[in-house]
């Protein structure tokens, strides 16, 4: 069974109708894009930088936990870039044929996008590589000792490539990128910000304190605290007059089982098996893994990083170790 398919905190997307409502709350361009601020600096600077030489901008590599606006900042880098965006992802390009589809219907200037890049086929990988240096396609045509190779030039593109996982790139890959940053998990601060835009762009009824309690409970991650502010919504219509106040906040997000940290009972359940099942000793994520019934790689993806940020786990060479803050949290005395 896979926990996070029902997950209210899960950074992934939940169907197409949180997609269409994600699409509407995103922000156009940099000057709207709450939080990153570094990434953000850096970015307009590349961008000012291209436009001026009159060329395409470098390639772009994106990295960090999900939900944390990849797809929001490639668009903007688009809008910002005045060419069109194509969308696609790393398993969506099965063969060779499929990339060179994509490639020779780009324009000049144009921004390819690529989710999930470190899942790229390697026999497409490697006809990506000439491409994202030269500008040019190698493809071969026909089969056996009649097979020979055409090179195709392409328009001058930039590659936006984005994953969860920017260990699994390949190096050849990931030395073809000129910009690389990473996304951080964002601040309480930012994340009230951006609930208090969602609000207004949804025309939600909501107080300050309601947008920092649901910013607190968001794990650092602004898909999260959209879908959150969603959810207390209803809670508010059906319970309430619409209007969305702390009181009817911290019940909804009480009966969602999310509590104050943000964490849900997954996050508590990996806890309680590091502390109580294992004493506190280092546990090996595959350890953590089979016991919770959940993928390795969703576990190092999508709950470690914030049980990280906010201290409760630390990675050790011998595996995870429960830090004093989460043996409090579970209500479970610390002994050194």
């Amino acid at each position: 069974m896979d926990f996070e398919d029902n997950r209210t905190i899960s950074p992934e997307l939940e169907d197409i109708q949180e997609e269409r409502l994600e699409n509407t709350l995103r922000p156009k361009v940099l000057d709207e894009y709450i939080g990153q601020e570094k990434v953000k600096q850096n970015m307009k600077i590349y961008i000012e930088a291209a436009k001026k030489r009159g060329e395409p901008l470098d390639h772009v590599l994106l990295y960090g936990p999900p939900g944390l606006g990849k797809t929001t900042l490639a668009n903007i880098i688009s809008n910002e870039m005045n060419s069109n965006i194509k969308i696609t992802s790393g398993p969506a390009i099965e063969k060779p044929g499929d990339l060179a589809a994509l490639l020779t219907n780009l324009a000049e200037f144009d921004v390819l996008f690529i989710d999930e890049i470190h899942r790229l086929n390697k026999s497409v990988e490697e006809i990506l590589y000439p491409a994202l240096e030269d500008y040019t396609l190698d493809i071969m045509i026909g089969k056996g000792p009649s097979a020979r190779s055409i090179r195709l030039d392409l328009p001058k593109f930039t590659l936006i490539g984005a994953t969860t996982r920017a260990g699994a790139l390949t190096t050849p890959l990931r030395d073809r990128f000129g910009i690389v940053h990473r996304l951080e998990l964002y601040s309480t601060e930012e994340l009230a910000t951006i609930v208090k835009r969602s609000a207004k762009i949804l025309e939600i009824d909501i107080d300050e304190e309601s947008s920092k309690e649901i910013a607190r409970r968001s794990r650092g991650t602004p898909r999260i605290a959209n879908r959150l502010l969603k959810r207390v919504r209803d809670y508010a219509s059906v319970l309430g007059d619409g209007k969305i106040n702390l009181k009817i906040t911290k019940v909804a997000l009480n009966r969602l089982e999310i509590d104050e940290m943000g964490l849900d009972e997954i996050d508590r359940r990996i806890l309680e098996i590091m502390i109580i099942k294992y004493g506190g000793r280092a546990v090996g994520l595959e350890t953590i893994a089979v016991t919770i019934g959940e993928e390795v790689d969703t576990i190092e993806d999508v709950y470690e990083p914030y049980l990280i940020q906010i201290g409760f786990i630390a990675r050790t060479p011998k595996g995870r170790i429960p830090l004093p803050p989460a043996y409090a949290h579970i209500g479970v005395e610390y002994n050194e």
